[in-house]
């Protein structure tokens, strides 16, 4: 159900992650989503797994939050390990017709599912301890160099955070929109593809007339609070850097390190 989405919201802690930078935290989730790629054998896949779990530990938000995220792509997960399995080469394992089970194909598979399971936790980490105004002060501090292009970096840092935190606002609205049709005796479980996705019709018009109609409702209470940008605006949080975030970067290089190193020495390892 919708109302389990967990993504995009913000989870008040004290938590080792809850204290970093958000500009920090900005920086090593891209940092990490490199790491999860530059990983090519099961060793460092572990390595950055295990950095992962240990963020997700640290931020002492509870693991229901981190499933509840997992849920909404565990679908995906699935069909692209399953499609992954029957692609690649190397020793055959099961055939049957045209398709065709190998060695490769099932590791391809467990490294696709683990990264997409580790983007997740990473992006969820950083949402569960972040609040939406931190985050909108990182983006745009670390998009300030493009304002020598005239690029109006405030404006695009408001807009990416507030469409992250609507996400699970949106999810809640569909919710209660399926409900309610449901209550006017729709039928969304049965029938075939097509048939469901007809259904769906009475439900996608509702939530577009329901999206605009908030963000008409946010536009016009932004302009009432006389919001003209980011010029000449003031922050109540000043961003620092503390001792705590160059520590966090000194292990993110060892981690990098690690993957580097296990990278090379366990080439053989696939």
């Amino acid at each position: 159900m919708t109302r389990d989405v967990s993504f995009g919201q913000y989870m008040p802690g004290d938590g080792v992650i809850h204290r970093l930078d958000p500009r920090i935290k900005l920086i090593l989730l891209i940092a990490y989503i490199v790491f999860v790629f530059c990983a090519f054998n099961f060793v460092s896949l572990a390595v950055i797994s295990a950095a992962t779990f240990a963020a997700v530990m640290l931020s002492r938000v509870p693991l229901r939050m981190y499933f509840k995220s997992l849920k909404v792509v565990l679908i995906i997960v699935l069909i692209t390990s399953a499609l992954n399995i029957f692609y690649g080469g190397g020793d055959v394992l099961w055939q049957w017709g045209y398709l065709t089970v190998t060695k490769d194909g099932i590791f391809r598979a467990i490294f696709v599912s683990v990264r997409i399971v580790l983007l997740i936790l990473l992006s969820s980490c950083l949402t569960f301890t972040t609040t939406p105004t931190d985050l909108t002060d990182a983006i745009e501090r670390l998009m300030k160099p493009l304002k020598a292009l005239h690029v109006k970096v405030h404006e695009i840092a408001m807009m990416m955070t507030i469409a992250l935190r609507f996400v699970p606002t949106l999810l809640e609205e569909t919710d209660k929109i399926m409900s309610a049709q449901k209550a006017r005796g729709a039928d969304m479980d049965s029938g075939g593809i097509i048939k469901k996705v007809k259904a769906m019709t009475p439900i996608l018009i509702p939530l577009f007339v329901s999206a605009f109609r908030r963000a008409y409702e946010l536009a016009v209470a932004m302009e009432c609070r006389c919001y003209h940008g980011g010029d000449g605006r003031t922050r109540m949080k000043v961003l620092h850097m503390k001792p705590l975030d160059y520590v966090s970067l000194v292990i993110s290089g060892i981690v990098l390190a690690g993957i580097v190193l296990c990278n090379v020495f366990f080439a053989s390892i696939v």
